[in-house]
């Protein structure tokens, strides 16, 4: 478990992951491109440049990038 302000949960058995940024809820990702809206709805313009920064994003229960159950 780390303290990073943005989790991308493990995959839902229909597909996509739950995102939270600091504990609230933001929405279902099915793709980067969903993950970074929901960033950029929390204020963070800026979100490519930290999805693959562990200071920044948690990515539980599955590999990175990745949105439905393999």
């Amino acid at each position: 478990m780390s303290d990073a302000p943005i989790v991308v949960h493990r995959a839902s058995g229909t597909g996509g992951r739950r995102v939270t940024v600091r504990g609230r809820i933001m929405g279902l990702a099915h793709s980067d491109d969903h993950l970074i809206e929901f960033l950029r709805l929390a204020g963070l313009p800026d979100a490519w440049e930290l999805l693959d920064d562990p200071t920044w994003v948690e990515w539980q229960g599955g590999p990175a990038h990745e949105y439905s159950v393999v």
